[in-house]
């Protein structure tokens, strides 16, 4: 007996059109929601990485070797001369830019109360490799070198009440552990990604801040960017060794992706949301399983009637595994559209985390536009097919071995 299985499942699948479309919702459902995730997930990871290598680590990070150690003191002394060590460290193959920063805990006397904010002493003019200052500022400029400016972050500024031209003074340890305070104007007010620098951080000039710390002409830390084609841990070894042979200096020189715990734990959230997703396609799945059930219980006269006719077991299977893999490929088509879509548009409308991650120290930033990852979508799309029809295996097979004569008998 020759029969056309394919043209035989497809029509099979319009005789309980119901039954089909609930099975390809529930797929559908599935999909929809993984792609989503992974794209949310996708978003997140990368804008942290942007954000830490671009506000906080750089690419690589040169310390003291001693720092990381007495990190909690906030140990200024250990410092690094600016000039020799960019000098040294540019040279090295795959450095690309270098900057120097100082990080300082300080307070900002206004109105005859402390309140407590982080300094950062940088060069504008070598930060515009690392931070678009332009595409920040909303308001105002970036502070002028040796000019007595700064640059606050707009949350910040809302809270104390202050806007452009208010003067702030500002007090805070030296590196010689003494104490130390300057006046400085507010010049811009910038609405960093991130909403912990808007709420807490305020930039100046570096060399107003080693003035102010005691620190002329050193530095709390290098940041590094890397040439394409380089890994980060390569050109971090070979900068330590340039300036342990050049300088003699010992120090803590480290890829970016060895100093933030949290973005590892981001991978491995990935990773772990993977198998969730694969997970969920199962659960999905188990609406084709119990329906597939249902129309075996329901079509076994039939499936007795197809053997007498001279079909065999495993082209009962073959059956009913093309039934599930139609409507699978349905399901899965819909669903990663549909997960594409909303992708789309909130790649326009961005989400907002603002509210949800006040007073949450992570680097991501408060405002997110996720992608559209082809590359996951079709993923996605071939996974939810492969689940999805591997699941009708166990009802079919089960639809294969029903004896002729009692299906016959079934009423």
């Amino acid at each position: 007996m020759t029969i056309k299985l394919p043209a035989v499942a497809f029509r099979n699948i319009f005789r309980n059109l119901r039954r089909s479309i609930l099975c390809a919702v529930a797929i559908a459902v599935s999909a929809m929601a993984i792609m989503a995730l992974l794209s949310l997930l996708e978003t997140m990871e990368t804008d942290m990485a942007t954000n830490l290598t671009s506000y906080y680590t750089g690419e690589v990070r040169i310390r003291h070797a001693e720092y990381e150690k007495y990190e909690r003191y906030n140990p200024l002394h250990l410092s690094l001369d600016t000039e020799a060590v960019i000098s040294v460290a540019s040279d090295v193959g795959g450095v690309k830019a270098a900057t120097a920063r100082i990080n300082f805990p300080a307070n900002l006397y206004i109105d005859g109360q402390n309140n407590g904010a982080m300094g950062v002493g940088v060069d504008f003019a070598t930060e515009q490799a690392f931070i678009d200052f332009s595409a920040i500022v909303d308001e105002g400029r970036i502070p002028k070198p040796g000019a007595n400016e700064l640059l606050m972050g707009k949350f910040l500024a809302h809270d104390l009440g202050l806007s452009l031209g208010d003067k702030v003074t500002m007090l805070t340890s030296t590196a010689l552990r003494g104490s130390n305070a300057m006046t400085f104007t507010i010049v811009g007010i910038a609405s960093f990604p991130v909403g912990g620098l808007s709420a807490k951080t305020v930039y100046i000039p570096i060399d107003r801040a080693q003035y102010l710390l005691r620190m002329e002409g050193k530095t709390q830390e290098v940041l590094l960017l890397t040439e394409d084609g380089y890994r980060e841990r390569d050109v971090a070894q070979a900068v330590e060794t340039a300036l342990e042979e050049y300088l003699s200096l010992e120090t803590e020189t480290r890829a970016w992706k060895d100093l933030n715990m949290m973005y590892s734990f981001l991978s491995i959230a990935k990773f772990i949301y993977y198998v969730m997703g694969a997970i969920f396609f199962v659960l999905g799945s188990t609406v084709i399983i119990n329906t597939t059930m249902m129309v075996i219980y329901e079509r076994i006269r039939e499936i007795g009637t197809l053997g007498a006719l001279g079909m065999q077991g495993k082209e009962l299977t073959r059956l009913f595994l093309l039934e599930g893999t139609f409507i699978s490929i349905a399901g899965s088509t819909l669903g990663t559209l549909v997960g594409v879509l909303i992708v789309f548009i909130l790649s326009k409308t961005g989400i907002n985390f603002t509210e949800a991650m006040s007073g949450v120290d992570m680097e991501i930033s408060s405002i997110l536009f996720p992608r559209v990852n082809w590359f996951t979508a079709l993923y996605v799309w071939i996974y939810a097919i492969i689940i999805s029809s591997l699941s009708t295996l166990i009802p079919s097979r089960k639809a294969s071995k029903i004896q002729i004569v009692e299906a016959l008998r079934y009423v």
